[in-house]
């Protein structure tokens, strides 16, 4: 198993974060990034452990259409999130196993760290998607952060 890991810190309290990453993510998604991610929708489960999301990319995406991932990683109290890519997306471009994690860090009231780490196997010697994907998923986070300090929602 190959990983791919980085970092950010926002300035966000991590409850705010949190709610964003987990219960609100699929309504938010696609708001903050709709380049990466138009649509966003919950096709079995109710959102928890176990529950199956379907991703439905943006034109930022023009190597992917759609993506199912499945929640394999949901745990409050350590504010930690996994998606296991199971059907689309990164498994039709020569990977068999992708998962991205994120694992949530106080640092302050007003501060979060964020650890992204993307875990894969592939059939050839790809390097460059699992990068693509902590920039996106850092992309992400910074979009989540502004959208967040510009709501009354902190």
């Amino acid at each position: 198993m190959k990983e791919a890991k980085t970092q950010a810190t926002v300035h966000v309290g991590i409850d705010s974060l949190w709610k964003c990453l987990s219960k609100d993510l699929l309504s938010i998604l696609p708001q903050v990034t709709p380049n990466l991610v138009q649509n966003a929708e919950i096709i079995e489960g109710d959102g928890g452990l176990g529950s199956i999301l379907l991703l439905t990319f943006g034109p930022d995406v023009p190597k992917m259409k759609y993506q199912k991932e499945k929640i394999v990683e949901l745990n409050e109290s350590l504010h930690q999130i996994g998606l296991q890519v199971i059907e689309g997306g990164h498994l039709d471009l020569g990977f068999t196993f992708y998962k991205v994690s994120n694992q949530l860090t106080t640092i302050s009231e007003k501060q979060t760290l964020v650890d992204v780490m993307v875990a894969y196997e592939c059939e050839t010697e790809e390097t460059v998607l699992p990068s693509e994907t902590t920039a996106s998923a850092l992309a992400w986070i910074k979009g989540l952060e502004n959208y967040l300090l510009s709501t009354d929602t902190l």
